[in-house]
């Protein structure tokens, strides 16, 4: 077991969050997973955050608020496979540790479709069904089939089905119910052979007539997609960034009603169970530190709400996490003030 000692995690966190974890080592297979699990008592017998553990994959959807006085695990598991297919479907593996851009690109060279709306997203495969990620008008829950999972107390390898995942927005139960307590290893994939296209959501039709693509295949749209992603949100290799800090709320009709009486440019979308889906961004970049003062744009010292999209908090440089955190809560006690609405961060705040 390579166990390291007061190693940085600046390089493994796309805020770029200067925090140190007491311990760190790297696993690229379920087997040396179980050995640094079975031997972490040995090693870190007797000191301060001994039982404190963090798992990292791409670090894309973190926020960290202190050092880690415990054990953080690198999860570099790789690989990616066809394990079966039928006449409509390819079934497709990925390890946890695999880049998720990198992994939609490999299917899209091959083919395999459902993926391409989901281009461009930071983190790695791991991460995709803890999040539920999503964007354009698809979910990671449209295209998962499974997944294997290590249990940390149980020491045994578990298989969860689509229904065993619970997902919902940006939910699943390895967020809340199981957190802590499972490590991902791989994921896999029902792709079709055959693309069925969604194009409607967001700006991909316009992107697609502007670029003068004639027939729409699935590499037009990833295409699409990036161009749309780059044009509107910061690239976190150059600006720290967690993509999507806040979730889009959702509220009763009667509700968003009410406040589109009040604020008649009030984005929303209908979501299937009859509520309504308000725009996060709109809220936020409605609101201000200070009347007549948005939050898009805003920075105090080296943490601020990106100029393109108010949803992204930014980090200038040497912001620290309890920067950016502090900033998140007063942005949510604005909301909150003005249109009676509470957001919930996406980005998972992990602290000391």
């Amino acid at each position: 077991m390579n166990l390291q000692e007061n190693v940085s995690l600046k390089p493994f966190n796309s805020f770029g969050i200067s925090a140190n974890a007491r311990f760190f080592a790297r696993f690229a297979s379920q087997e040396e997973l179980a050995e640094i699990l079975e031997n972490r008592q040995q090693f870190l017998s007797g000191k301060a955050g001994a039982n404190n553990m963090l798992v990292l994959g791409g670090g894309s959807n973190i926020l960290l608020t202190g050092d880690m006085h415990g054990l953080v695990l690198k999860n570099e598991i790789k690989g990616i496979r066809e394990l079966h297919e039928d006449n409509e479907y390819v079934y497709v593996q990925a390890g946890a540790g695999e880049n998720w851009h990198a992994f939609v690109q490999y299917c899209i060279s091959r083919n395999w479709a459902g993926l391409e709306n989901l281009s461009l997203i930071p983190g790695n495969v791991g991460a995709s069904p803890m999040q539920n990620i999503g964007a354009y008008g698809v979910e990671l829950e449209d295209l998962f089939w499974d997944l294997e999972a290590w249990h940390i107390g149980d020491k045994a390898l578990v298989t969860f089905t689509h229904q065993d995942c619970a997902f919902g927005y940006r939910e699943s139960v390895f967020k809340r119910k199981y957190r802590g307590q499972f490590v991902i290893l791989r994921v896999t994939f029902r792709l079709r052979k055959h693309p069925r296209f969604n194009t409607g959501y967001g700006a991909i039709q316009a992107e697609l007539e502007k670029a003068g693509v004639k027939e729409v295949t699935i590499r037009a749209v990833s295409d699409a997609v990036i161009r749309i992603r780059q044009s509107k949100l910061p690239d976190p290799s150059q600006l720290g960034n967690a993509g999507s800090f806040f979730k889009n709320p959702s509220v009763s009709v009667s509700q968003y009603e009410a406040l589109a009486q009040i604020h008649p440019g009030l984005t929303a979308y209908a979501n299937a169970d009859g509520t309504m889906k308000l725009a996060a961004g709109w809220l936020i970049e409605h609101c201000g530190p200070v009347p007549g003062i948005s939050w898009k744009g805003f920075r105090r010292g080296d943490a601020g709400c990106h100029e393109k999209q108010a949803l992204v908090l930014v980090n200038y440089g040497s912001a620290s996490g309890s920067d950016i955190y502090s900033l998140s809560e007063d942005i949510l006690q604005s909301v909150k003030e003005k249109f009676g609405v509470e957001l919930e961060r996406e980005v998972n705040i992990v602290g000391s």
